[in-house]
């Protein structure tokens, strides 16, 4: 785990504590830990965290040592990642390094230092949905999606904010250890595994409150509503609008087009409902208006990169196993 002076302390413990819970639940069972543990940060000794707290990292070993052969390689995040990212040094042992390394991988806005090594030029990419524009910015050679909780592109892996990183640690432990390892570690961390890397980092609904209070009301009669005519005439009625100041307005303000913000909180309530219910397919699309299950597969797949049956799948939870998952 690479650490820096400002780092985001979630950014390194989360992703650890996985790691580490990993090890004692194999060793429980009799086997030998697969992981084995480091923080490096240059210079070594005390790195201070963005929220006071200090990390004892090790000094970074030369980049080509064959003593110091690095498996999987994280890149924190926080906000002393310029400061990280401007140090020539720094992004020069992290480009030799990560070229040796089997994989590796960002939290969060560590993806800034990651990309600034090269690492990401002509990958898929994700970072703090906060930072997705600026980062897209700063490096245009990366293909960058703001919505997943996490992006696997080839060995590289990118992860959204903050507590996104557990989602990914878990999902390399899956990979290395199988399902039920990490199954047992989301249980004994109390956090939820089948939070796949396509689902939005945060709600549709979340997301349209930037508007204000101007579509308020519309948002919350739109969602009281999905299975009922949401075309733009209907909205602009609703909304008391023509419908071209409406679909101008609503633009500016949300960022999306009236028909995108509808499609999104009916795919919103469609994942709830594959999660948290059993019912058929077909007529969980009747009741969040999508018509037909293929409007909603089409859906699912241009935004989560998922069919709802794949969804149910991944993230749905067995109703006789409720009690010993978190449910969010």
């Amino acid at each position: 785990m690479l650490a820096f002076p400002g780092v985001q302390v979630l950014d390194v413990t989360g992703p650890l504590q996985v790691f580490a819970s990993a090890n004692e639940h194999v060793a429980r069972l009799g086997g030998a830990p697969p992981y084995r543990l480091r923080v490096v940060a240059k210079g070594g000794g005390a790195v201070a965290s963005s929220a006071g707290l200090a990390l004892a990292a090790e000094p970074l070993a030369p980049p080509t040592s064959a003593s110091e052969a690095v498996d999987t390689l994280v890149v924190a995040g926080g906000p002393g990642v310029d400061a990280a990212a401007g140090d020539p040094e720094l992004v020069g042992w992290l480009r030799q390094r990560a070229e040796r390394a089997r994989r590796v991988a960002s939290v969060c806005t560590g993806a800034f230092l990651l990309a600034a090594s090269g690492r990401l030029d002509g990958r898929r990419a994700v970072t703090h949905w906060s930072f997705c524009d600026a980062f897209a910015r700063r490096f245009p050679s990366v293909r960058v999606e703001a919505d997943p909780i996490f992006l696997r592109d080839g060995p590289v892996w990118t992860s959204a904010g903050v507590t996104a990183g557990i989602d990914l640690a878990l999902a390399l432990v899956e990979a290395d250890l199988g399902r039920a390892t990490a199954l047992a570690v989301a249980r004994y961390l109390v956090v939820f595994l089948k939070r796949p890397g396509g689902q939005a980092q945060f709600s549709a609904a979340l997301s349209l409150q930037a508007a204000g209070d101007r579509f308020e009301a519309l948002h919350h009669w739109m969602r009281a509503h999905l299975d009922a005519d949401l075309s733009l005439p209907a909205l602009a009625a609703e909304a008391g609008m023509s419908e071209r100041s409406f679909s101008r307005r609503y633009a500016e303000q949300t960022g999306v087009t009236p028909a995108r913000a509808v499609e999104r909180l009916r795919v919103e309530a469609a994942r709830q409902m594959l999660a948290e219910t059993r019912q058929p397919v077909k007529r969980i699309a009747q009741r969040c208006g999508f018509g037909s299950e293929e409007t909603m597969r089409r859906s699912f797949l241009r935004l989560l990169a998922s069919t709802p049956q794949d969804y149910r799948h991944r993230f749905g939870v067995d109703p006789q196993a409720r009690g010993t998952l978190p449910r969010l």
